[in-house]
């Protein structure tokens, strides 16, 4: 009788502990999803508005002396150029332990290459911010002065572009598992696999002076504005956000 009556209980209470579970790992893989687009489009806008922001700070034939009056659109504009280091170093935190199920190697690689793109922007940043005291210094002659801003204007474009080449081969290898493991739809994984490449090519372009970067960013700007939004509405595909071995020991995780 007592054996009857714990089979019975084990029936009843195994259905509702695998539907607590199984709404556990969909609550979290929504949580996760939504969190790294998030970080996606922020990193369009913190960065993009600090860029344009200082761009338009230097852009002047003679911009030391509008920055000397009025350096405040250039601070805010390097200052939002830094905060993208916390954006892009969140991506590579959040996407560890997802992408960690499938390949360590591929998650620490992600990882490091975010760590090298924001020190790397940072520099820049750092170099535009040092364009502020300069063009308050007054024993130097305008000449001098100019040469020297504008060294800082090319740090800036050319850290950048490095940058860029590093956060290209991270996503080669980002994109390929997530091809792989169909974290994502593969129409989606693809065009980062083809538009990360072709940028990583327009930012080698740039660094020798052949100023085609611009235009060859464009199909990798289809991945990372279509991602957040899948991400979003739909999040990683359930089936595969658990990871293989997990699937192996329990097939109904994810399902």
């Amino acid at each position: 009788m007592q054996q009857a009556i714990s089979t019975t209980r084990s029936d009843v209470d195994g259905p509702t502990h695998d539907g607590r579970r199984r709404f556990s790992v969909a609550a979290s893989r929504m949580t996760y999803s939504r969190l790294i687009g998030a970080l996606f489009l922020s990193g369009f806008l913190v960065y993009g508005v600090g860029s344009a922001l200082a761009t338009s700070a230097t852009g002047a034939p003679h911009f030391l002396a509008s920055i000397a009056a009025h350096p405040t659109v250039l601070i805010i504009g390097a200052i939002l150029m830094l905060l993208n280091t916390l954006v892009d170093l969140g991506k590579g935190i959040l996407f560890f332990p997802i992408l960690g199920r499938h390949s360590r190697s591929t998650a620490l690689g992600y990882l490091a290459t975010m760590i090298v793109e924001v020190t790397l922007l940072d520099v820049g940043a750092i170099a535009l911010l040092m364009i502020v005291p300069l063009s308050g210094q007054h024993g130097l002659d305008a000449a001098t002065a100019m040469g020297r801003g504008s060294a800082l204007v090319h740090t800036n474009a050319m850290f950048y572009q490095f940058g860029e080449i590093t956060l290209a081969a991270g996503c080669v290898a980002l994109c390929a598992l997530l091809f792989r493991t169909r974290l994502i739809p593969r129409f989606l994984s693809t065009s980062g696999l083809i538009g990360y490449p072709i940028l990583m090519v327009g930012a080698v372009a740039e660094v020798f002076g052949i100023h085609i970067g611009l235009m060859l960013t464009i199909p990798g700007m289809f991945f990372e504005l279509v991602l957040p939004f899948w991400l979003f509405i739909k999040g990683f595909q359930s089936d595969a956000y658990v990871g293989g071995a997990a699937r192996r020991v329990n097939p109904t995780v994810g399902a």
